[in-house]
């Protein structure tokens, strides 16, 4: 991927917008990025989910990450949230504050980015705000997606005896930031450089799980996506539905590198189950949809695992290793205070 840097001349804020942005704003509701707003309209029986999220260099992605990454990862965090709530991303506001004008090289990746995450969901862009800060460079992505009157998965409504499932695999994005800070450890966990490559890569490029949207508003009843942490994020949905959860460490998907480092190193398992980045999706179902489930997201070409089940409670969760005896955790997740 292109890393922005070179020589190159700087740009005002609306050659920004008039160059970079506005090409990204091909639906008619953004006005050509032309005017102060944009005018959304709303098809009968629809209604509107809106979610908002910053990341900032140095807190939620690295000062020399590449631009195509970042603006890849900013948006994707948003879709994650519209993937959670079954809704099918619409259009998204976006705000840029950046310490220094930025040259040509770094805009052109920076939106390449951007360009990706659109054309793999199908959101448009329809405005936002570009300016100057004294601190670090931020992104904030204000997304909105649209579904059924009535059909949105909330994080409340899981019940005792649902089964607990979770998307793609969990721990990588932790496993590849390790690696930015501290290249050496992929020879200590027994990795090629090519899974090495492969878990920056999910750190830095976050897959939002937009198709299985229509699955979960099929089959669950409460959902929420994994950006602090499994068990944190377990947890915040077992609060607003009154409940507790069990999780069996031992079915927590793990990709084959994340697998190999933790046979290298077992005491990872606990980090990775508590780490934040991974921006899969964690969803509670009644017994007697689970195999339509599991159908529905292959055939949306999303694997999903089942990892445990709703017990009582009031938002604990439980992580239990083979013999069923519970794992001793220093932390459930990423906080943001």
């Amino acid at each position: 991927m292109p890393d922005g840097r070179g020589k190159s001349e700087t740009c005002g804020e609306f050659d920004i917008i008039a160059r970079y942005f506005a090409p990204l704003a091909t639906n008619p509701a953004a006005l050509g990025l032309l005017d102060d707003a944009a005018v959304l309209s709303i098809p009968e029986g629809q209604e509107l989910v809106a979610t908002c999220d910053t990341i900032i260099a140095g807190v939620h992605f690295l000062t020399n990450d590449p631009p195509d990454t970042v603006g890849y990862k900013a948006l994707s965090v948003s879709l994650s949230d519209l993937a959670a709530k079954g809704a099918r991303p619409y259009v998204y506001l976006l705000s840029v504050a950046l310490p220094d004008l930025p040259k040509q090289p770094w805009l052109e990746a920076f939106v390449m980015g951007l360009q990706m995450a659109q054309e793999g969901s199908g959101i448009d862009l329809v405005g936002g705000d570009t300016c100057a800060t004294l601190g670090p460079l931020t992104v904030t992505v204000t997304a909105i997606g649209m579904l059924p009157q009535g059909e949105s998965v909330l994080r409340r409504g899981a019940m005792g005896g649902d089964r607990l499932y979770v998307s793609g695999t969990i721990g990588d994005a932790a496993l590849g930031l390790k690696l930015l800070r501290a290249p050496w450890l992929e020879v200590e966990w027994g990795l090629s450089p090519d899974e090495g490559a492969f878990l920056v890569d999910r750190y830095r490029c976050p897959s939002a799980r937009t198709a299985l949207a229509l699955p979960l508003r099929q089959c669950a009843r409460a959902a929420i996506d994994v950006s602090d942490g499994l068990v944190g994020d377990t947890a915040k949905l077992c609060t607003a539905s009154g409940v507790g959860a069990m999780i069996e460490a031992a079915r927590v998907p793990l990709s084959d590198p994340a697998a190999k480092a933790v046979a290298k190193k077992p005491e990872l398992l606990a980090e990775l189950i508590t780490a934040g980045d991974d921006y899969e999706i964690v969803a509670a179902m009644e017994s007697s949809h689970t195999s339509g489930f599991e159908k529905e997201a292959q055939d949306h070409g999303v694997t999903v695992t089942a990892i445990g089940e709703v017990v009582a409670g009031s938002g604990e969760v439980t992580v239990v290793d083979k013999e069923g005896r519970p794992l001793k955790l220093d932390h459930t997740g990423f906080t943001h205070f």
